[in-house]
Parts: C-alpha cells; sequence; structure tokens
C-alpha cells in the first residue's frame, strides 16, 4: 500500500483569528482524503489576544489533533512567519514532504488540497501549485500571473489592456484555463514541494509582505523548478480582509512596504537597472492614465500612486538575499527589521 504524502498545511494571523479558525475549519473535509494531513496557525506578533483565541480554540476542539499553535514574539512580515513554521516542521523526525501556505482569510472548497497534491505528484520538477481564487460571490479573480516587466507596469499603471495589445505585451494576468505552466500563482493558496524547497531557500525574509511569493517562484524557476495552477482546486478568498489591500479596498493607496517589496523584487531578480526602467515605464503610465482622467474615462484603480513611488520605491538599494534553508534554525529576526 502506498504512504500517504505528508502535507503540512501554513496559515499565518495576525489580527483575524476568528477568519483563521474558519479557514482551518474548511480544512477539516480535506483529511477524509489525506488523514496525514496537519495545520499550524502560526500568531505573527499579533498583541490583541489573537494567539491565546486560537489557543484557546485548538485546545477546546477536535482539531487539537492534527491543528497546533505557534506564537511568534514579533511581527516578522508574512514570508517570515511562514518560514518559522516551515524550519520548526522541518526539523520533525518524519519531517513534511509538501508544504500547504494558505491565507488566514479563505476558505478551502472540496478536494482543493487533494488537488493540487496531484499536480505535483504528476509533474516530479513542478516546485509549486496553486488554485483558483474566488470571490465571496462566486466568481473567478486573478489567480496566475506572469512575472512584473517594464513594460507590463507601463500597462498595468496605465490601467490600459487596448495598450498592451498595440504594444504586444501579454498582460500580468493569465486568463483561467486547464491546468498550466505558469510565471508564478497567488501566495493566497499554494502547494510547495519540501524538496524544491530544499533546492532554492525559503521565503526571502527582506520582504515585509507582497513579491515574496513571486520572487521565491523566480528563484524556483532559475533552479529548473517549475510553477503550475490548477483550476480544479478552488479557494474562496476574501480578498483584503487580512492586508487592507485588495479588491474591497481598490481606492485605498497602497502602503509604502509594497514599493519597499516591489523595488526589491525588481532588484534581487533582474537588478538595479530593472528596476529604473520599471519605474520610468510606472510613472509613464499614470501620466497616461492622468490624461485619460482629462478625457473623463477614470482608470478602473488609482492605488499606485507617482508620489510614493518616488518616496518609497523608485531608487535601487543595493538589495541582498536574505534567505533561510531548511535545516536553518529557527529565530533570526528578518533582515527587513535589521535594516528599517
Amino acid at each position: 500500500m502506498r504512504r500517504q504524502p505528508r502535507v503540512a498545511v501554513i496559515i499565518v494571523n495576525y489580527r483575524t483569528p476568528e477568519l483563521a479558525m474558519r479557514c482551518l475549519a474548511s480544512l477539516a473535509q480535506e483529511r477524509a482524503v489525506l488523514p496525514s494531513l496537519t495545520a499550524t496557525l502560526v500568531d505573527g506578533g499579533s498583541e490583541d489576544g489573537s494567539a491565546e483565541m486560537l489557543g484557546n480554540a485548538l485546545a477546546h476542539t477536535d482539531y487539537r489533533a492534527w491543528a497546533s499553535l505557534l506564537p511568534l514574539s514579533i511581527n516578522g512580515g508574512y514570508g517570515w512567519a511562514n518560514n518559522q513554521a516551515m524550519l520548526l516542521l522541518a526539523r520533525q523526525e518524519d519531517p513534511p514532504e509538501f508544504f500547504y501556505v494558505l491565507n488566514p482569510d479563505t476558505e478551502v472548497c472540496a478536494g482543493a488540497v487533494s488537488h493540487l497534491l496531484d499536480e505535483l505528484l504528476a509533474h516530479p520538477r513542478c516546485g509549486a501549485a496553486g488554485s483558483q481564487l474566488l470571490a465571496s460571490d462566486g466568481n473567478v479573480t486573478p489567480s496566475a500571473f506572469r512575472f512584473p516587466s517594464p513594460g507590463r507596469e507601463l500597462i498595468g499603471a496605465a490601467r490600459s489592456p487596448a495598450l498592451g495589445q498595440i504594444l504586444g505585451i501579454p498582460s500580468i494576468v493569465v486568463s483561467p484555463c486547464d491546468d498550466r505552466e505558469v510565471d508564478w500563482v497567488t501566495g493566497a493558496s499554494v502547494l510547495f514541494r519540501a524538496q524544491a524547497l530544499v533546492d532554492t531557500g525559503l521565503f526571502d525574509d527582506g520582504f515585509f509582505l507582497y513579491f515574496e511569493e513571486v520572487e521565491l517562484m523566480h528563484r524556483l524557476q532559475t533552479r529548473g523548478w517549475t510553477v503550475r495552477h490548477r483550476p480544479s482546486s478552488r479557494v474562496v478568498h476574501l480578498e483584503g480582509a487580512s492586508t487592507g489591500v485588495g479588491a474591497a479596498v481598490r481606492d485605498r493607496p497602497f502602503p509604502d512596504y509594497w514599493y519597499k517589496s516591489r523595488r526589491r523584487y525588481f532588484e534581487l531578480t533582474n537588478g538595479a537597472a530593472a528596476l529604473v526602467a520599471a519605474n520610468v515605464s510606472a510613472l509613464t503610465g499614470l501620466s497616461i492614465a492622468g490624461f485619460k482622467r482629462i478625457l473623463g474615462r477614470p482608470p478602473t484603480s488609482r492605488s499606485l500612486r507617482a508620489v510614493d513611488l518616488l518616496r518609497f520605491g523608485f531608487w535601487p538599494e543595493a538589495a541582498r538575499p536574505s534567505v533561510p534553508r531548511l535545516g536553518d534554525l529557527p529565530g533570526r529576526p528578518p533582515a527587513w527589521m535589521q535594516q528599517a
């Protein structure tokens, strides 16, 4: 009889304990198919009673048989918090073969985890597989993407798909279709192969929030691993509930750390020249969007702002990778905190 693959789910909570418990509850049905599935609820230094609430909820439910709590003392960022769980789990006597990173503001549909696992098992060089996200009304939302580029920064800032068609620049969003290889998938629901992470390292902890999964998937592909999208794995995502940035709050400006993470991504993956090119393209796109407003055709979103791009993310900072390896001891503070 074939041994059941070991899948460890990691849910990082920051001041949304009710959502985290709803997310955990949705996973219970997956254990009927994957009885070896376990879950770690990570509290990322919420300091609002979240850790205590999660601990009490786990202690008084059947979840305690397969779910545990990892309270962290600092809010070290999303990637760093996930790393702490993976570093601890990897030190177990029988460590997981797969790590399933899942946002707390999600609820998995039946079969979501097993479909991702099937995708990885069917493609031995696949290092990560992502789900199709659904809005709360059931509509599909962007879940698979092409890597950012100066051209896509231009089109995205201008909010002009027609300009992209004229210039022959494909959209950053990959339309839902059959299972396929893509550049990167949403970090809200993604299953990683542990062996791939052994090869490439974990999340770069120089990111506080945003772009950390894009950089990791770029790194996976530079090492010969692939990333795939599995639309049959479906996950409801209350976008922005955890971070305050999403479709529900699309007119809210991006926070300063979004620009800093974007800057770090371009520098680490393509160098300082690519960052400057992307920034010039973004400013050009914003100028086009401003002209459209003058003509009475406002773009769909104004979250990206030129003044914040110039303040927080325009010039290179000579970024250096800060990537822990499976086998390292947990607990080292994140690089972004040491540089702040």
